[in-house]
């Protein structure tokens, strides 16, 4: 294992961060269909605007097939590649629903290196291989992802949820054959979602041009995890500029809904990190 652990546990917890994205203007682009008739000379345009009774009621159907759950457990088997440099690690990932977020990681013969809380409003991290520890607002993960982040879509990409952003009547929805496909966008940010005949995601974009970010999340190999349905596999690229990060968590345990704990604290001896 690296000797720079926290740095990248941190740009792991961006990673999973980057995929947030609270908008506070959405500027969504509706296909429509136009005539021009003539009369007296005057031209005018007749529209038909989008059937918002089938808009509703696709949303509805993709809402009831999302996973709800007030805690998740999960132990995945995950390879990281930040840049290039690669390390195979195991996260045990533990959730209390709109509250937080324990992961902790470990590597060879199952030595802890690693333990994260990340919370609506903090993120903190040990590096038991050093002895240090980063206790930051929240706000401190913009160093390396979008200042447009929201807590609670992390939750969503760990578990193989949609973005709450996205389910509105703002986004553009296909159907064909039992497959949906939402787009549109958020601020800046272009978004692409495709699901199955189930109605979970199988695959989600999400870029900003002008910024030279994109993020591809692809869900697959599906399990019944207590009754709820879940990707066992999650591969996620982010691309930031010239920066490259990939982590690909395979679920081999996951539970909801049980009674957790979440131990954290920093013992007396570690020392801030730089």
């Amino acid at each position: 294992m690296k000797r720079n652990i926290l740095n990248k546990v941190l740009i792991v917890c961006a990673l999973l961060a980057v995929v947030s994205c609270k908008a506070r203007k959405k500027a969504i682009t509706t296909t429509v269909t136009s005539t021009t008739p003539k009369v007296d000379n005057v031209t005018t345009i007749a529209t038909t605007p989008p059937d918002i009774t089938y808009v509703k009621n696709e949303l509805a159907a993709i809402k009831s097939h999302q996973v709800t759950f007030n805690t998740f457990s999960g132990r995945a088997s995950t390879k990281l590649d930040v840049n290039g440099s690669s390390n195979d690690v195991t996260m045990n990932v533990r959730i209390a629903r709109d509250k937080k977020i324990w992961v902790s990681i470990t590597a060879v013969l199952g030595i802890e290196v690693a333990r994260a809380l990340i919370t609506p409003d903090s993120i903190k991290i040990i590096n038991k291989l050093q002895g240090v520890y980063l206790k930051k607002p929240f706000s401190y993960i913009y160093k390396y992802a979008s200042r447009q982040v929201n807590y609670k879509t992390i939750e969503s990409l760990l578990v193989g949820n949609a973005m709450p952003e996205t389910l509105t009547e703002n986004s553009n929805i296909r159907a064909d054959m039992g497959y949906v496909t939402l787009s549109g966008t958020l601020q800046d940010l272009v978004y692409n979602l495709n699901m199955g005949t189930n109605l979970r995601v199988t695959q989600f974009n999400l870029s900003n041009q002008a910024e030279q970010q994109a993020l591809l999340v692809t869900n697959s190999n599906f399990i019944q995890a207590s009754n709820k349905l879940l990707p066992s596999q999650i591969d996620i690229l982010s691309t930031i500029q010239n920066k490259k990060i990939q982590a690909n968590l395979h679920y081999t345990k996951a539970d909801f809904d049980l009674e957790l704990d979440f131990p954290f604290n920093i013992p007396d001896r570690y020392t801030p990190a730089d």
